[in-house]
């Protein structure tokens, strides 16, 4: 016992030589350590069969009674897995990503693999009757023997050779090594005894693994950036913190039987988790958009529930409204029709979310607002399991799903929300949905976007943010913006005196105004432009009605030299007639004064998949030259 309190006293004095989220710019809110200590955690955690929320394997009757629901569907796809073969992943298939920037060519058959082990746990556990144990355990040696189940895009990040081909003595923790390690566990938990009596060979060595790749590292790095604790001056918190903390919590509390040992690791990821916090505005938004919510809140929402489950609910932060707001976040963003969002950076213009995930959020945070938008988005449709490796999740849809049922379906009320904190407008008017932004330009999965807006009307898109392509090498990397999707040229932005806008945190908005009265939004987005473009101010502002949208740029430029050119991205092509612009068919028009601007468009093909399958074969860029190179002036825009 008193080993055990001189340890706790070591690794809390050792936690106060970490950055400090102020030095990093963000605001010092400790939601979990600085209002939970090392102690309470010890006096709290619980072992894993009185936490676990779900039935033993052995208990036959609650099984029967989660998996009626969907049983036929669970059991099918388990059956078309008894005889799935395995897929090695090649050395080449790593080296892919370094050699032509291939992703893809390595996550196929990785993902095929971990999809196949799921769909096996949870058809054995839905049947419990050992039919199909020894496939998982063929899949459980299959992972064991690999040399990372981390990704070839991750890999050299944390690598002293910083090469894509895993080195031997490196084990490091990723989004997939995560995922693979808490699937794992729940393997582990739930089957060690049924794989003992085959060889206890089998668990030995999945413990054993487990350990080495996921709990060790995590115990002896502080050098994975997601972890928050060292990052350079661009490097940002995103949704990797909470998501890759989720997983190694559930590993530490599903495996490591030392209690000093579990302490220590369950500890630190509550530290690592409140850099995340740290960062994230006070409003709740999500600034890497609805595409990535269930990534970072939704995953934030797993790893506080399993954190209060395995401390009997002494440490929840459930009540703090901002993570009330940040689960609220996913519906305000919510377009409709056909499943359209507010996607600025990298997220997708369609999405919407698991309603089953949103509703127990909701009812963790006592949002009835998530509660109804979690079931407006489910429809009359019965619920589903999502079989994927994220065991976790699919267990909890086996428990909400008839808890969902009887939830009255709505939209989040309001004609507007404004994210004060990140800079996010989204405006109602009649059928009209506006969104706009501020910010800054160094955001997590950041666009060259401030200022920039996107416009639907009768639930279809008109003007819009295209999105991002399907991730490559280049799309992390110092070529990140030479990539079209990424550039401020291809929103719907100005680009000032010849210029775009730049990279960086320097590079940001300014006098941001929402009026709630006159539904007018403005900013100065000068910050947001280099140096070399000379300009001195640039405000735009945004006034909405039920039938117009009205656009007014307000500027001033020292040295003017080049035309400025207004870009706008449309959703379908348009027709130029003199001063007006014909969008969508005809059904709106967009008026200038062609004496001020030479009217041009720009057709752009998407030959990208992730993209051709939000918009179609192609997208299109309006760009108003201005006949006038001047160093004042105003331009007015109306869409009606």
């Amino acid at each position: 016992m008193v080993s055990m309190k001189n340890n706790i006293a070591l690794f809390l004095s050792i936690i106060c030589l970490f950055f400090s989220a102020a030095a990093l710019g963000q605001q010092q809110r400790d939601l979990l350590s600085g209002h939970f200590t090392a102690q309470q955690l010890a006096a709290g955690l619980l072992p894993a069969e009185q936490w676990v929320p779900f039935p033993s394997y052995t208990d036959r009757r609650e099984w029967d009674k989660l998996f009626a629901p969907v049983l036929e569907q669970v059991l099918q796809t388990g059956q078309k897995n008894l005889d799935y073969q395995w897929q090695v992943v090649k050395a080449t298939d790593y080296l892919a990503y370094e050699r032509n920037g291939s992703r893809t060519i390595m996550e196929k058959p990785i993902n095929a693999n971990a999809n196949a082990l799921s769909a096996l746990f949870f058809a054995e556990l839905a049947e419990g009757k050992g039919r199909y144990l020894d496939q998982i355990i063929n899949g459980v040696w299959y992972f064991t023997e690999m040399s990372t189940w981390s990704l070839s895009a991750h890999v050299p990040a944390f690598q002293s050779s910083k090469r894509t081909l895993p080195q031997g003595d490196t084990q490091v923790i990723d989004l997939m090594a995560g995922d693979l390690g808490s699937m794992l566990s729940w393997i582990y938990y739930y089957f060690r005894p049924a794989m003992d009596q085959v060889n206890p060979e089998i668990s030995r060595r999945l413990k054993a693994n487990l350990r080495s790749r996921i709990i060790e590292p995590y115990l002896q790095r502080d050098d994975m950036w997601w972890l928050g604790f060292k990052l350079n001056e661009n490097q940002l918190v995103n949704n990797w913190n909470p998501w890759c903390n989720f997983n190694v919590l559930t590993t530490f509390l599903l495996i490591e039987e030392d209690p000093e040992r579990k302490l220590q690791g369950v500890y630190k990821s509550m530290r690592s988790v409140d850099k995340f916090l740290n960062y994230v505005k006070q409003d709740g938004a999500c600034e890497e958009g609805p595409s990535y919510w269930g990534h970072a809140a939704g995953k934030l929402y797993d790893y506080l529930k399993v954190l209060a489950l395995a401390t009997g609910g002494e440490i929840s932060i459930f009540d703090n409204p901002m993570v009330r707001h940040m689960g609220e976040y996913i519906g305000e963003s919510y377009i409709g029709g056909d499943h359209w969002v507010v996607n600025f950076a990298d997220a997708s213009a369609k999405g919407g979310g698991n309603p089953l995930l949103i509703y127990r959020y909701g009812k963790a945070v006592a949002s009835e607002q998530m509660m109804q938008f979690g079931k407006y988005l489910l429809g009359a449709k019965d619920p589903t399991l999502k079989i994927s490796r994220d065991v976790f999740r699919g267990l909890e849809d086996l428990v909400s799903a008839p808890q969902i049922v009887d939830v009255q379906a709505a939209l989040p009320p309001g004609a507007f929300k404004w994210y004060e904190q990140t800079e996010f407008l989204y405006l109602k008017s009649g059928d009209a949905f506006f969104a706009a932004k501020g910010g800054y330009n160094n955001e997590s999965h950041n666009h060259n976007d401030i200022g920039t807006f996107i416009y639907f009307k009768d639930q279809k898109p008109v003007f819009v943010d295209a999105g991002v392509g399907t991730y490559n090498k280049k799309t992390f990397s110092s070529e990140r913006y030479d990539i079209w999707t990424m550039q401020s040229g291809y929103h719907n932005l100005p680009q000032i005196n010849g210029l775009d806008q730049a990279y960086g945190r320097q590079y940001k908005s300014a006098a941001v105004e929402f009026d709630k009265n006159k539904n007018t939004f403005s900013l100065d987005i000068s910050g947001a432009y280099p140096k070399q473009a000379g300009v001195k101010s640039w405000k735009r502002s945004y006034t909405l009605q039920e039938n117009e949208l009205s656009i007014t740029d307000e500027f001033e430029i020292s040295g003017a030299r080049s035309a400025n050119v207004i870009h706008f991205l449309l959703a379908s092509k348009p027709d130029i007639h003199g001063g007006v612009i014909a969008l969508n068919g005809g059904t709106y028009n967009l008026h200038f004064d062609a004496k001020e601007f030479e009217a041009s468009v720009q057709e752009i093909p998407q030959d990208d998949n992730r993209l051709s399958s939000v918009w179609g074969a192609a997208l299109y860029r309006v760009s108003l030259t201005a006949k006038n190179v001047k160093d004042k002036g105003t331009y007015a825009f109306h869409i009606k």
